[in-house]
């Protein structure tokens, strides 16, 4: 099939971008995505141009680096699905395609389709961790865990941080991002004691790095390739306000929740 792609380009981060716009031709439906650029690239840079910048690294759906807008929406039209896995089959011989990074003010582009998400990785050393002793290695089923509370820590801990929340949130929030870190311990008894503060200090360094706040739209859910749960946020929100009246610290104000 042959597609015509509009991609976005821009040189830096102070620099103006735009739309330019190339020809793939002879691409094949078993394609990725990502094949289909590097088949592009190809072209350009045979032809002396500078190939079209673009993250990926395991492309397996795992990693979340392959982010890109496609056709306006984050990883793609697929649901729960990367960039990386969406092959070319989904699109039809002759179609145009748009192709631009995620927009985001805490997501600078640093050149073309690749941002800059270090911000994320801010939020998680702000309190996605747990620092104090948990003692050696226990025996298998040592500390029991509800297999409802085992489910939701591995469900919210499958996010891959790849930001599509960001750049599908119409105030470009990482609260689900957020949320889902600072979940996936708080069901678990190790993440209890620090629960609450970390809530506040993960809470309070997404605002600091310039996200907006969640106004329950729930593009978020919708574009997550893993299918995070925006009941994650409600759980957040419920900490952080706990932790705001006073209960950082308190077993009172953690046990059984």
């Amino acid at each position: 099939m042959d597609l015509t792609l509009h991609v976005w380009r821009q040189a830096g981060t102070s620099a103006a971008g735009d739309f330019q716009t190339y020809k793939a031709v002879g691409i094949n439906g078993s394609m990725s995505f990502l094949e289909m650029l590097d088949l592009v690239n190809e072209n350009i840079t045979r032809e002396g141009g500078d190939p079209i910048a673009f993250e990926h690294d395991c492309r397996e759906g795992i990693c979340g680096s392959c982010g890109m807008v496609v056709n306006g929406i984050a990883h793609g039209p697929h649901d729960m699905t990367t960039v990386c896995q969406l092959h070319m089959r989904s699109f039809a011989d002759g179609d145009e395609v748009w192709i631009e990074p995620f927009r985001a003010r805490a997501f600078p582009v640093l050149k073309d389709l690749v941002v800059e998400r270090a911000a994320l990785d801010r939020i998680v050393q702000a309190g996605g961790y747990v620092s104090i002793r948990t003692g050696s290695a226990p025996d298998a089923n040592a500390t029991p865990v509800p297999k409802p509370d085992a489910d939701r820590a591995f469900d919210a801990a499958a996010c891959i941080g790849c930001g599509a929340c960001v750049a599908a949130c119409p105030n470009a929030s990482a609260m689900l991002f957020t949320a889902a870190k600072a979940a996936h311990l708080s069901y678990l008894p190790q993440g209890q004691t620090e629960r609450l503060g970390r809530a506040l200090d993960m809470v309070a360094v997404h605002d600091d790095e310039g996200f907006g706040n969640c106004t329950n739209h729930g593009a978020c859910q919708v574009v997550c390739p893993k299918g995070i749960s925006v009941d994650y946020i409600a759980r957040l929100n419920r900490d952080t306000i706990r932790a705001t009246l006073g209960g950082v610290g308190s077993p009172a104000a953690t046990a059984g929740q």
